[in-house]
């Protein structure tokens, strides 16, 4: 009964249209009311929720990632791309992956990432001959390994989730062997497009002008550099790295580039301001939701269930990936990292399977559930971006999704691709 009054309240909420973030926050009052808590024990888990030092990650990431949004960074990144594989056939939809690759490494944000570099792309390659619907498509799933490569805020996300017990850095190296994989895939994919379709030919760049282009985007990639050199040298932490890379973002967008007006910077600190007080929010209301939780000792419970469910791992995994996928497609990413992280984690860890191999998992099926409709972020704004309705997104999006269900069927299943590298570096 208690599961059906905190669960249920939180459904009905979120089907009567409440945001999510209060949703978690009055189902939260609703369970302690239900199972007789002070609201003030509650009011304490809410503050409890934000008052860490290691969530200052979050909103130095977001800021980062607006600033080299907005400054310039994706044309560079685009161009640098286009040297690199825009020359082969079908170089275009290859150039817009490969430049997904390099920002998501910088903003680590899907949305991000597919409006910068969409906003770029996707008009050339309709110039070049390519379907507009195929562009976003390409566009949008490329954008899903922001979620993984560092410096991934949703991998801070289920760090806290799971009660601070697993490393933001091991995180951080996990992602990039899924990231890149996930990569290679669609690039894979684009070139039998490109084959069948007879997409054209991009030019080769000359060696002077190749190297202007290269010498312009390595300020920015710089930042990548700063934050994993600086923190496998243990010079500084996560969150230590995250504000250094707001500054050096500035500098490179302010005093480098130049591109940016000093006049719009009052507006993007707004709109960064406006994303990160959400996050902030959810995660707050999310640690009183939590705190509920395991009062009534429903992860322990769903953990039973599960083990009554079957004793094979492979299943278990699989039933817990087909859970993901259909919650991500209803519901946005970072609250179902923070609802069902402490739900779930337990039953994977009692099948023997490393939190930081779940954690990609997590994150590839709610990536999925971004691209997905009816509710998928990164879709709308690919779409908006792109010009095109959201079903002719999905139509092109369809061997995609069979791209991308096989990743995760490999990262699900071969622990190694997530776990070898941490294991290396760390």
């Amino acid at each position: 009964m208690d599961a059906l009054i905190l669960l249920g309240s939180f459904i009905v909420l979120i089907l009567i249209g409440m945001p999510v973030a209060y949703a978690l926050g009055l189902s939260a009052l609703i369970g302690a009311w239900w199972i007789d808590i002070p609201f003030d024990a509650l009011m304490i888990q809410v503050a409890g929720g934000v008052n860490k030092f290691s969530l200052l990650a979050i909103p130095f990431f977001v800021l980062a990632g607006a600033i080299m949004a907005e400054g310039g960074m994706s044309r560079r990144l685009v161009a640098l791309a286009g040297v690199c594989v825009g020359f082969v056939r079908g170089g275009l939809s290859l150039v817009n992956i490969m430049a997904s690759t390099f920002f998501g490494a910088i903003s680590g944000s899907s949305v991000a990432d597919t409006a910068s570099v969409g906003s770029v792309l996707i008009p050339e390659m309709e110039k070049a001959g390519y379907p507009r619907d195929f562009s976003t498509a390409v566009t949008v799933s490329g954008s899903v390994q922001a979620l993984l490569t560092p410096p991934s805020h949703n991998s801070v996300l289920y760090s806290l989730a799971a009660g601070g017990t697993v490393s933001i850095a091991s995180l951080f190296m996990a992602g990039i062997g899924p990231g890149l994989m996930l990569s290679a895939v669609m690039m894979i994919l684009c070139m039998i497009f490109a084959r069948k379709r007879n997409y054209p030919k991009g030019e080769v760049i000359p060696m002077r002008k190749a190297l202007k282009i290269a010498a312009e985007a390595l300020w920015g990639l710089m930042a990548m550099v700063i934050i994993l050199g600086g923190i496998l040298s243990g010079v500084f932490t996560a969150t230590e790295s995250a504000a250094i890379a707001v500054l050096w973002s500035f500098f490179v967008t302010m005093f480098i580039y130049r591109d940016y007006k000093w006049r719009d910077l009052p507006k993007l600190m707004h709109r960064a301001g406006r994303t990160i007080a959400i996050v902030m929010i959810l995660i707050g209301f999310a640690a009183s939701f939590g705190y509920i939780l395991t009062l009534m000792e429903i992860p322990t419970k769903i953990t039973t269930a599960f083990l009554t469910l079957s004793d094979n791992r492979y299943v278990i995994l699989m039933c817990i990936n087909v859970m993901l996928l259909l919650l991500g497609t209803v519901m946005d990413m970072a609250p179902l990292i923070l609802i069902l992280t402490p739900i779930l984690l337990p039953v994977v860890t009692s099948f023997g399977v490393d939190p930081v191999h779940f954690g990609m998992i997590m994150l590839v099926n709610l990536g999925i559930g971004l691209i997905t409709p009816p509710v998928g972020a990164v879709l709308f704004v690919g779409a908006a971006v792109g010009k095109v309705s959201i079903e002719a997104t999905v139509k092109a999006l369809l061997p995609f999704y069979v791209a991308l269900f096989a990743v995760l069927m490999a990262v699900t299943y071969i622990p190694a691709i997530s776990l070898w590298l941490p294991s290396v570096v760390l």
